[in-house]
């Protein structure tokens, strides 16, 4: 008995598509393979997203899930799973969708509020999963719907609140659902709807003046806000003008209000009445009618000199009968300076102000506009100085000027000038700044300023100021004579000079080996400044420069210079001629050995014995002395050729030959103060020396 699975299939009847209470069936089939025809048990397991909604054995290869009434709940992604005697095989994926949803219920908790209070709604849809879209509806009389929506992940049903506003009567209300089925969204119809009825807690209020909207100012005017309450409980009534709060009352029906009606009281009141959140209001226009213009303030002058009479007059155009007062305004309160029409003062500084008058009028007080008094101080002479401190400028740097004027009332109107040319004016209470970036080397013009105000006693000018200009240094230079190498122990004279610059400089000499040293420094009303430096030697070799500054603060530097400090030509002299005369004995020596080796017997002998006795006495003496290559150390070989008593006759010893080679000292070579011997001769060059050598037997 074998078998095998060819593949298991699921589909809908009547169609993927369902309409929301028609009945539908899931199918599944199973196809197979025998080896014979034997009798199977299948077992068939039906999932809709993932969850067991059918189960069932069969020996037939199919199985029928049937749905009576499908419900958009029905909707999802269905999969069925046949499992035959250990072997199991599952179907494709199919979507189902029931289209249509169910119709919601919507439930109000009240059918009758008041005004104010708020309307709270429950809408279910009883046979649809979640998530849900769920909208509200509130419906008024010949007025657009108020609609709001509320997403629920995991319930079927939502609440939602409405308020209850002003002129709402009599209210319906209404909800419907809405889902997303593979990206598309699908809605229910729209649920029952739900009617509730609106009463007012209080009318609305009325507001009244008396004894009439138009009065004239002066007059008394009472204004009246009423309404009718159904609950006298935390009810409050407002009067209102442009958003000011006149009056208001708590608890209490009637609000009074009563003042003295002036021309800024015409305009819109507003009574409100207001009872949670319920609020009614009412209007009223009132129009205040002037029984007098506002009072005018003249002056005999508005700008004068101290010292000077100033009369200021208080009139109303066609009225008499008036109270007047004079005052000058001040922020801490304004000073009544007399309490009439008319006032004459004589004024100083201290009286520049504004000044108003005031009139009354059957207890009604009009304020006139203000009239702006300048008392004016001459100005003193100024003062024109650099912002820096000193008269003077930087070639290429800009000049800062400062006018100033201790004197004077402001504003002040102060101009600059260079020579007779008005170069800037400005206007400023005590002081005023010029910036003059042209300057030149040869302007020989000089600064002035003048000041004045609106005092009659006209400008005043300042003294002429010139100015210093000070040319920076540029391109400084060093040299020396002699130049480059100095002889030890002479004078060297060094120049420091600058191409440009004012004076004076401060010349300054550094030497720089391995640390930089100041040698010589000197304030100089020159472009150049000479230093003699005395007796040179050793220590003075090295790298010379010069740095060179004037009162432009800026350091120049010269190029360095290098000195070598070298031997005198006295001090050469005496080391050649003590060279020749070594070169001289060297000759004197190397004559005798000629003639040494010519001559015959005791003679040469003992003039050889007496010489080398002299050279080991020398040596002795001298202690240290130069062992170079022209040196021949050939004591030993003498003595033993002078011993008259060893050995066979000196006549008949052989004589042999060596040649030696002699360097040459360096004349130029740097002496020390330790002294150097030269015991064997040195010639200048590379020369043949013979040394005699004669045998002996033994």
């Amino acid at each position: 008995q074998v078998f095998t699975f060819n593949r298991v299939e699921i589909k809908v009847q009547p169609s993927v598509k369902v309409k929301n209470g028609a009945p539908m069936s899931i199918v599944c089939h199973a196809d197979i393979s025998k080896s014979t025809n034997f009798q199977l048990k299948h077992n068939f397991t039906i999932f809709k997203d993932g969850k067991l909604v059918f189960m069932t054995v069969s020996g037939k290869g199919d199985a029928r899930y049937e749905i009576p009434v499908a419900r958009s709940s029905d909707t999802g992604d269905y999969e069925c799973t046949v499992e035959a005697d250990g072997k199991a095989k599952s179907s494709n994926s199919l979507h189902v969708w029931v289209t249509g949803m169910t119709k919601p219920i919507l439930i109000a908790e009240k059918k009758e509020v008041l005004e104010g209070e708020v309307v709270k709604l429950r809408c279910e849809l009883p046979e649809e999963v979640p998530p849900l879209y769920f909208f509200f509806r509130k419906i008024k009389m010949n007025s657009t719907p108020k609609e709001k929506f509320v997403f629920e992940p995991h319930r079927n049903f939502s609440v939602m609140e409405f308020s209850v506003e002003e002129d709402d009567n009599i209210l319906q209300f209404d909800c419907f659902g809405r889902r997303n089925v593979k990206l598309e969204f699908e809605s229910s119809k729209h649920s029952n709807t739900t009617l509730v009825t609106v009463r007012e807690p209080f009318i609305k209020p009325t507001l009244n003046a008396k004894p009439s909207s138009n009065i004239t100012e002066g007059d008394r005017i009472q204004f009246e806000c009423s309404t009718v309450v159904a609950q006298m409980r935390d009810i409050e009534i407002i009067l209102q003008k442009n958003k000011t709060i006149l009056s208001s009352v708590r608890d209490e029906k009637l609000l009074k209000y009563s003042a003295v009606a002036t021309l800024e009281d015409s305009g819109e009141y507003l009574c409100k009445v207001e009872q949670g959140r319920t609020s009614k209001t009412t209007k009223l226009n009132v129009i205040v009618s002037e029984l007098f213009p506002k009072p005018i303030l003249a002056a005999s002058m508005t700008k004068l000199d101290e010292n000077k009479e100033l009369t200021l007059n208080c009139s109303i155009s066609g009225f008499q009968k008036a109270n007047f007062s004079i005052l000058r305004k001040n922020s801490n309160g304004d000073i009544c300076l007399k309490n009439s029409g008319n006032l004459t003062i004589i004024v100083n500084v201290n009286d520049t102000g504004s000044y108003i008058c005031k009139a009354e009028v059957k207890g009604i007080v009009k304020e006139s506009k203000p009239v702006r008094i300048n008392v004016y101080a001459p100005v003193s002479k100024p003062t024109l100085s650099v912002a820096s401190g000193l008269p003077e400028v930087v070639l290429g740097k800009p000049l800062q000027l400062i006018c100033r004027s201790v004197m004077g009332t402001p504003p002040i109107t102060f101009r600059f000038y260079k020579g007779n040319e008005i170069k800037k004016t400005v206007i400023n209470d005590t002081y005023a700044t010029f910036l003059d970036k042209n300057i030149t080397q040869n302007d020989k013009r000089g600064y002035k300023c003048d000041a004045r105000n609106n005092h009659s006693s006209g400008m005043k000018t300042s003294n002429i100021l010139n100015i210093t200009v000070i040319v920076p240094i540029r391109n400084a230079s060093l040299g020396s004579i002699p130049y480059g190498k100095v002889e030890d122990g002479s004078e060297t004279v060094f120049l420091c000079s600058v191409n440009e610059g004012s004076w004076p400089i401060h010349f300054r000499i550094f030497r720089k080996t391995d640390r930089e040293v100041l040698l010589f420094e000197k304030n100089e009303n020159a472009d150049r400044v000479m230093w003699r430096k005395e007796a040179m030697n050793r220590r003075d070799t090295g790298t010379y420069y010069c740095m060179a500054s004037n009162r432009a603060n800026v350091d120049v530097k010269s190029h360095p210079i290098t000195i070598s400090v070298v031997l005198a030509a006295w001090q050469k002299g005496v080391i050649a001629a003590f060279v020749l005369i070594l070169i001289a004995g060297a000759v004197t020596l190397t004559l005798w050995w000629f003639l040494c080796k010519k001559k015959k017997g005791n003679e040469c002998s003992a003039l050889a014995t007496n010489l080398t006795s002299e050279k080991l006495t020398r040596q002795h003496n001298d202690g240290d002395y130069y062992s170079g290559s022209g040196y021949i150390e050939d004591s030993e070989n003498h003595m033993k050729s002078t011993d008259e008593n060893k050995g066979p006759d000196l006549e008949s010893a052989e004589v042999e030959y060596t040649e030696v080679e002699v360097s040459t000292l360096d004349p130029h070579r740097e002496i020390d103060s330790v002294p150097i011997h030269f015991p064997a001769p040195v010639q200048k060059g590379t020369e043949t020396v013979y040394s005699e050598i004669r045998k002996a037997n033994n």
